[in-house]
C-alpha cells in the first residue's frame, strides 16, 4: 500500500519496489493476456513492436524480425485492450503513482504509455546500453544537472507478470547527479558499473523509477519475460513530458480508447486523463525523439 516512505525512497534512490501490487487472480489474467498479445505480435498480427537490435523509437516493423516489446496496450484495436486498460486505470498502480507524484488527485493525472516488455522472440540475448531516458549520452555535466534539477512529473514502472524478472539494472542515486568520470568513460554495455543494482521482481511485483536514473536493460533469450511497462504524468509536466510520451505515436489512436468496461469512478478518471493527454498533444506539435539508436 502507498505510504509516505515510498516517495522518500524514490527521491533518495531513484527507484522503489512494491511487492504484490495486484491480486494474484488479476496477475494470472494479465499474464495470459500478455502471452496472447506477444504471440499476436510475433505472428505479424500486431505490428506495433520494439525490434531486436534497436533500443529507441521509432521501430519500423519487418515481418519475421525479432521483437523485445509490444507497444500500445491501450489501443482499442488490440484484442486484450480491455484487461490492460483495467490494470492501467484501476486502483493498484495509480494509487501508488499518485503518492509518488505529490501526492496528487485524479484531476492532475495525465494518461501516458502502456507497453509490454518480453523475452526476445528470436531466442537470442539482447541488451540495452546505459542511458537516461530523456538526457542524451553526450550531455555535459552541467547540462545533466540542469535537467535533473527539474521535477520529474511522472511515475514510470515495470510490473512483472512472471517470476525471475531481473532485466532492469540501475545505479541508485544517479537520478540526482551528473555521471561520474568512470560512468562517462564506461563502455555503453558495461556489465559491472560501480554501485549498479539488479532489480529482482517476482510475478506481481512492480518497480517504479525515475526515467532519468542511469539504467539499462538485459534480456535473457532463454528466460520468459512478460512485464507491463507504463508511465503516468502530472499535468504540471507539460512540455517537459511531451516528447517522452508523444514520440511513441499514441496520438493516432488515443481518441478511440474504449473505457466502457470500467466502473463509473475509474471511467471518469480515465476520460479525464485522456483529455489531458490530447490537450498536451495539441499544444506540443511535432516533438521529435528523445534519443536515437
Amino acid at each position: 500500500m502507498p505510504t509516505p516512505t515510498l516517495r522518500a525512497q524514490l527521491e533518495k534512490d531513484g527507484f522503489v519496489v512494491v511487492r504484490s501490487i495486484l491480486p494474484a487472480e488479476q496477475i494470472t489474467q494479465l499474464r495470459a493476456a500478455a502471452a496472447r498479445t506477444t504471440a499476436l505480435a510475433v505472428s505479424g498480427g500486431w505490428p506495433h513492436v520494439r525490434t531486436v537490435g534497436k533500443q529507441f523509437p521509432p521501430w519500423p516493423y519487418t515481418p519475421g524480425v525479432g521483437i523485445w516489446g509490444v507497444q500500445h496496450l491501450l489501443n482499442p484495436s488490440l484484442p486484450d485492450a480491455g484487461l490492460f486498460t483495467a490494470s492501467y486505470f484501476g486502483p493498484g498502480i495509480l494509487d501508488v503513482a499518485k503518492e509518488l507524484l505529490g501526492p496528487c488527485g485524479d484531476d492532475e493525472l495525465v494518461m501516458e504509455l502502456y507497453n509490454l516488455l518480453v523475452r526476445p522472440s528470436d531466442g537470442q540475448d539482447f541488451e540495452l546500453r546505459w542511458h537516461r531516458d530523456d538526457i542524451p549520452a553526450d550531455a555535459t555535466p552541467a547540462e545533466e544537472v540542469e535537467r535533473l534539477r527539474k521535477p520529474a512529473w511522472h511515475a514510470q514502472w515495470n510490473l512483472a507478470l512472471c517470476d525471475g524478472d531481473e532485466s532492469l539494472i540501475v545505479v541508485p542515486g544517479s537520478h540526482a547527479r551528473a555521471r561520474t568520470e568512470r560512468e562517462r568513460g564506461a563502455d555503453a554495455f558495461e556489465p559491472d558499473m560501480p554501485d549498479q543494482l539488479i532489480v529482482k521482481l517476482g510475478a506481481g511485483d512492480v518497480v517504479f523509477y525515475n526515467n532519468n536514473i542511469l539504467h539499462r536493460g538485459r534480456y535473457d533469450g532463454t528466460r520468459e519475460r512478460l512485464s507491463l511497462h507504463g508511465s503516468v504524468g502530472h499535468v504540471a509536466g507539460g512540455s517537459l513530458r511531451a516528447r517522452n510520451v508523444l514520440q511513441h505515436a499514441v496520438g493516432s489512436w488515443v481518441d478511440d480508447c474504449d473505457f466502457s468496461s470500467l466502473d463509473e469512478k475509474h471511467r471518469a478518471r480515465a476520460e479525464g486523463m485522456r483529455a489531458r493527454l490530447v490537450k498536451l498533444g495539441r499544444e506540443s506539435g511535432d516533438v521529435g525523439y528523445s534519443l536515437t539508436g
